[in-house]
Parts: C-alpha cells; structure tokens; sequence
C-alpha cells in the first residue's frame, strides 16, 4: 500500500473513529476527578504508656499490617484524654487511637468517629478494709487515687465517684499512674485504687493476689450499665485468676469500659476495612470476659460510629478485599468511578461508530452505482452512434474514477462487483454498436 494510500486511510479512521475518541478521553478524565485518592501507606496510632495493654496490642497490629505492605508507627501517651487531644492535632499528629470508653465522646469533638470498640477494660476497684464494700458510697471519706492526669481511669472514676456523691471531702482524691497506685495502696499511703486494665495486667494480678487488698464487687453492676452505654455488667468467675490458689475466691460482678478504635472523619475509607480484619485476627479469639467474635463491636460507643465501619460490620470486607490483596483491592475500588464513561460512553459508541465507518466505505464505492445505472438507462433510449460514443466516454470516466478507489481489504469484494458491473455495460454498449453497424 502506498504512502498515499496509507494516509487516506488513515485520515479516514480518524475522521470516524477521532471525535468518539476525544468524547470518550473526555469522559475518563471528568470521571478521574471523583476518583478518590489512594491511601496512605503510613498510619500513626496513639496507645498508652509501654506497659500497658493499648502499646502491646498496637504491637500486634504492626505486624499483622506489615503483611500489607502498610507501616504503623507507634506513639505512647497518657491515656485517652491525651490520645483525643492528639488525634484533634491534623497538623503532625495521629491518625487512630485507641480511647477507653466514658472519655466524654458523646460531647466531645465532633470530627471524631469510632471504628468500633475492641474488648472489654473492668473498672476495678482494689481497696483496704475489714468491711466488705459493694457500693461506691461505701468509700465515703476514704483516700483515694482515681488515675493518672489525662488519663480515661481518671475520667471514668471521677464520674463514677460523683454519681454516689463521695468525690468531695472528706474523701480525699489522688492522682496516680497505675503503678504508683499499687505500690501505695500497698503501702497503705491510700485507702481504695481505681484501675481501668486487662486481667491480665501485671498490676492487676499482683493486687489480685495479695490478701489484705479486696476487690469490689458492684451490687450495682447492672444499673451502671443501663445508665452509661459505653459501659457492661461483666463477671470475674472463681478461681478464674489462679484455680490452685481460688482467685478470685467469690465470683465478682464488675462493670467494665472498652477500649475503642478512634480516628477522625476524614480518615481513609480503605484502611477502615484492614484496620478492624486486623481487630479480628487480635480481638476475635476472645479471653476472660469476652466471648469469642464478640470483638470488635459496634456497641458500647461514646463516639458516633463511622459509616464505613457500620458497612464492615454488616456485610464485611468488600467484596475485592476477599479475594485480592489490599493494594489490588484498594486501585480496582477506587477505579470503579471509571466505569461510568465505560458504560455511558464506551458501550454505545461501540454500537454506533463501526456501522458510521462502514457506512462511509460502502458510500464511496456505492455511490458510482447511480452513474454506471445512468449510462445503461441512455443506452437503452437512445442507441444512434453519436450517443453510443459518448456513453462509452462517460462510462470509461466512471471506471477511471472507480479504478482509483482505495478500500480497506475487507471492502475488496464490493469494488471488483462493481467494476464486473461496468463490464456488463460495457459489454452492451459493444454489443449495442455491432447492431448499429450491421
């Protein structure tokens, strides 16, 4: 094919097929502007301080998202009232943390949203006495450390102390981190310690163990948790801690708080879904006072949960994220958008642009048709020889002009049919001839 055949065809591809490509061009790029943008590969969570459950729990959450390629950096703080102020800090703060229930999320900041609460922390209540204490009230007059500053132990006890109407003198109120607290109640420098903790945490055992100290049981365990919703009525059974040695020797009614997941509203959508599967793989398998998958959870919530996390905990992952890995999953979700010119656009210009390409083929090959029709009409009216000549000049110009088109390969049959067609004239006008001559 030569040059010059080869740019016809070319124009002719472009002027079909150019202005379909340039709408559908402008199609992607008006629907590339909702696409959302990719997610971080770097998430910050505040915790707690190294000893306590948060760190060792953000711990496993590292490694369980290095599998995904994704970093979690680490950030110990005071507790919940510190993690709340972080997470408020856009500018180089935190990302997620976790946040002990009854922070005062329900009127709190209102760009926060929780992604579900993660197990249950017990209020527990160690104190000193020769009296069995049931009831808040019962230490009236009392020393007593409810937490460190800024911490959620200190939020929590001092509303639950305020509630019984013992968070004013006589009673006497300290703030110490857990340790401190332990180590004074110990020594006898307090009188009863709030501690918001695992049972399994080292403090709590230690108290657990030592027989001058008691444990509270809450009488009225069920009435804390009608009245706050981000609290449970939870039971410590005999002999759970240490069967040999019965500890707890009684079953203990506690109320407990449950360490929530925290971010704010414009946190990615896309990490919600790897942040609570890696809450299952940690949460899921339950321990003393959870039961197994009861973790993560959306119920007992200061702050408003996030639609996203609502989605995950009725249908699960997205469908991409079961199959994929996150990457994968994550492009693919944020390409869908694109799909829209596919279907709009794509999908009838598909339908419509190769009939339009055809038609002009067909159109430069047809359209000689009428001319050679002409020709065999007149022939047929007038046969003098004046006439004949001229038909034979008229008809020898159509073939010239036919014989100059250009067609794609494909449309080859149509052209050789009607060239045969200007033989078959031709061949009448010869025969039409020897008449005349004879």
């Amino acid at each position: 094919m030569s040059r010059r055949v080869a740019a016809r065809f070319n124009k002719e591809y472009l002027t079909t097929f150019g202005p379909a490509l340039l709408i559908t061009i402008i199609g992607f790029w008006a629907a590339y502007q909702f696409v959302g943008p990719a997610p971080p590969d770097r998430i910050v969570i505040s915790t707690g301080r190294e000893e306590g459950a948060y760190y060792k729990f953000a711990q496993r959450y590292r490694d369980i998202l290095a599998r995904d390629h994704m970093t979690l950096e680490i950030r110990t703080s005071a507790g919940s009232g510190e993690n709340i102020q972080r997470l408020q800090a856009k500018e180089g703060g935190v990302d997620i943390a976790f946040v002990q229930g009854g922070t005062d999320g329900s009127r709190g900041p209102h760009n926060l949203v929780s992604l579900g609460s993660v197990y249950y922390e017990p209020v527990w209540v160690f104190y000193r006495s020769t009296k069995q204490v049931n009831r808040l009230n019962g230490l009236a007059g009392k020393r007593i450390s409810v937490g460190e500053e800024g911490s959620g132990t200190q939020l929590v006890a001092l509303q639950l102390l305020k509630e019984s109407g013992v968070d004013r003198p006589p009673t006497v109120l300290s703030f110490r981190g857990s340790q401190d607290a332990a180590h004074a109640l110990l020594k006898g420098d307090v009188d009863a310690v709030f501690l918001i903790a695992s049972p399994r945490s080292e403090v709590v055992r230690k108290l657990l163990s030592v027989h001058e100290i008691k444990l509270m049981s809450f009488e009225q365990a069920e009435a804390y948790a009608r009245i706050h919703r981000y609290l449970a009525k939870v039971t410590l059974p005999q002999g759970v801690i240490d069967l040999q040695n019965e500890i707890p020797p009684v079953d203990t009614h506690l109320i407990a708080a449950t360490a929530n997941l925290v971010v704010r509203d414009d946190f990615h959508p896309a990490l919600i879904d790897l942040l609570l599967e890696a809450a299952q793989e940690v949460h899921g398998g339950g321990d003393l006072f959870e039961r197994p998958d009861e973790f993560p959870s959306p119920k007992y919530l200061e702050f408003p949960l996030s639609e996203d996390a609502e989605r995950f905990y009725k249908r699960g992952p997205s469908f991409l994220r079961r199959y994929l890995p996150f990457w994968a999953a994550t492009f693919l979700e944020r390409m869908v958008v694109l799909l829209i010119p596919i279907i709009a656009l794509l999908w009838p210009l598909f339908k419509i642009v190769p009939p339009v390409y055809q038609w002009r083929i067909r159109s430069r090959i047809y359209r000689w048709y009428e001319d050679v029709k002409t020709v065999d009409l007149r022939v047929d009216r007038d046969r003098s020889p004046e006439r004949v000549a001229a038909h034979v000049a008229e008809l020898d110009r159509i073939e010239a002009q036919v014989n100059d088109i250009r067609a794609p390969l494909a449309y080859a049959d149509q052209v050789y049919n009607l060239r045969m067609h200007i033989n078959l004239v031709r061949e009448k006008l010869a025969k039409t001839m020897q008449d005349t001559a004879g």
